[in-house]
């Protein structure tokens, strides 16, 4: 059974940057494309960025590419999403999910099997 877990959510000042992580399942990410999705108030789930088992295979939403680095650690089965430059509508709660298909773009969530809780991130004017 896939499980994960996201963490290093918080608050930051417009500028700032974060970390944050998605421990995985033993396996997982050896196993899974793996991706980062958000969720802001009474909006739609929409896709961030996404890793393949293959490592150099990477996808970002044109409103993150410039600022956000996916990257994955298969020894600590851990998947992270760098942010930087982070703006007020960077504000939402991210999400990290699992499939056997990197599927990027418009409408991908649907797409995406596995699914952490979620951690909230909230930027600041």
């Amino acid at each position: 059974q896939v499980q994960l877990v996201e963490s290093g959510g918080g608050l930051v000042q417009a500028g700032g940057s974060l970390r944050l992580s998605c421990a995985a399942s033993r396996g997982t990410t050896n196993t899974y494309a793996m991706g980062w999705f958000r969720q802001a108030p009474g909006k739609e789930r929409e896709f961030v960025a996404a890793i393949g088992w293959s490592v150099v295979n990477t996808g970002y939403a044109d409103s993150v590419k410039e600022r956000c680095t996916i990257s994955r650690d298969s020894a600590k089965n851990t998947v992270y999403l760098q942010m930087n430059s982070l703006k007020p509508e960077d504000t939402a709660v991210y999400y990290c999910a699992a499939g056997l298909k990197m599927v990027v773009g418009l409408n991908a969530a649907r797409a995406w099997p596995y699914w952490g809780q979620g951690t909230q991130v909230t930027v600041s004017s």
